[in-house]
């Protein structure tokens, strides 16, 4: 791995793709400590441990990076657009024009992201609201103020600014994706919660439970090498391709194969699982009432309720992020297009159904997987009672995109004429 970041320190331009997403993470993470306008600090520091990590509003803080708890600009981090797109991407299968302009391809998909972008600003806007009368809640609680003058416009002037905020991270995520290394919404959560590890390891450390300290580490560890093992594991489908004459020459023949990964839809779904568990507690938060309160604490992240609901939204974003990443007809189509096919398999609609064949056998363990990894980990520190700031959402998350941010970095390289080392 050390060589690979050395090779690609040595090329201008990965060089200056690598500098710009430090860049970019770099003004991410100072966003995160510039407080919103017309806050009083003390006040905020004063109510920080109604962010505890066995909360959802502390699992909202580890994915905004710790901004919620200080009332940043970025509080909302990058959920918002998250949401979003979620939405959209299920609107797209009930909706005939929305589907209409997901076929009409880069068009099409530059529409779609407008009405992502839309919906986003609407979403952030109203969590924003939500959350400035969530603190002034927690405020009046402890006696103190967290909003200097609690009036219309000084509402308004914080609203605004926290959804410019989310609006700003937006942009950022494209532009590191378009400009830098790796996908820029994964990359937003791998800071914010890569930022929150030193707390964690104080957490584990000051952790008076022996036990926990001693597990802890072979949890991790074992749930890395599972990811690891699991996201680099496919099935080879071998493919022939049939010699053709062009002109007086012979071109074409050969055997290669189409790499079918066991876990196709990367952290794509874990992301938009967890980002749709923390919205019924987040609500029952805002709402001032025993009810939804008792409604936020039955859907605690650490919770059974929220553990299985997490669970079955995995394997379900699983199935449905795969069919949209992976079309059989069209790769079936392009195979036989180019003189390609399967061995003991017809071309056209029995290669189709060959390919969604084996991929249905794939997808099943892929999402299984990736609901164990999520809700294990979790359960294994429940029964510690211990109180600790990352479970197995978030391991799967850091390492997920690691490993894909690092296949990019190892796809520009190969481009080039240089040895990775992922094999």
């Amino acid at each position: 791995m050390l060589g690979t970041f050395l090779n690609a320190f040595r090329i201008a331009d990965l060089r200056k793709k690598l500098a710009f997403t430090a860049a970019m993470m770099a003004v991410y993470r100072f966003g995160a400590y510039v407080p919103a306008p017309g806050i009083n600090l003390d006040a905020v520091k004063g109510i920080q441990s109604q962010f505890g990590g066995s909360n959802v509003l502390g699992f909202l803080n580890l994915f905004s990076g710790g901004s919620l708890s200080r009332f940043a600009i970025f509080a909302l981090g990058i959920m918002p657009y998250i949401t979003a797109s979620i939405i959209l991407q299920l609107l797209q299968v009930v909706v005939p024009s929305l589907e209409k302009l997901k076929n009409e391809g880069e068009v099409g998909q530059q529409k779609i992201t407008q009405y992502t972008r839309y919906l986003t600003v609407a979403l952030a806007f109203a969590q924003s609201v939500g959350y400035v009368f969530l603190f002034r809640t927690f405020a009046s609680d402890a006696n103190t103020k967290v909003v200097n003058n609690f009036n219309i416009g000084s509402v308004l002037l914080i609203v605004l600014t926290l959804t410019a905020g989310t609006v700003f991270v937006m942009w950022l995520g494209e532009l590191i994706t378009q400009r830098g290394i790796g996908n820029g919404i994964s990359l937003m959560i791998f800071a914010s919660i890569v930022a929150r590890i030193p707390h964690g390891v104080s957490a584990w450390w000051n952790n008076p439970d022996q036990v926990f300290k001693v597990m802890m580490p072979l949890i991790a560890l074992a749930v890395i090498a599972a990811i690891v093992y699991i996201q680099e594991g496919q099935r080879r489908i071998p493919v022939q391709y049939a010699k053709r004459v062009v002109g007086r020459r012979m071109a074409g023949g050969g055997s290669t194969y189409l790499p079918l990964r066991v876990n196709m839809a990367g952290v794509i779904p874990v992301i938009f699982a967890a980002s749709l568990m923390a919205f019924p507690p987040t609500i029952g938060e805002l709402i001032h009432s025993k009810a939804a309160r008792d409604f936020s604490v039955f859907f605690n992240p650490n919770g059974t309720a929220y553990i299985i609901g997490e669970s079955i939204l995995i394997v379900l974003f699983t199935y449905f992020y795969t069919a949209v990443t992976f079309n059989p007809v069209e790769q079936a189509d392009n195979l036989k297009k180019y003189g390609g096919f399967i061995p003991g398999v017809r071309p056209g609609r029995p290669t189709a159904e060959y390919l969604d064949r084996i991929l249905a056998r794939l997808t099943f363990p892929g999402a299984l997987y990736l609901a164990a990894v999520a809700a294990l980990p979790t359960i294994l520190i429940n029964q510690t009672s211990a109180n600790f700031f990352f479970g197995g959402t978030s391991i799967l998350i850091v390492v997920g995109v690691a490993l894909d941010t690092m296949k990019q970095l190892e796809a520009q390289l190969m481009m080039r004429n240089y040895e990775g080392f992922l094999k």
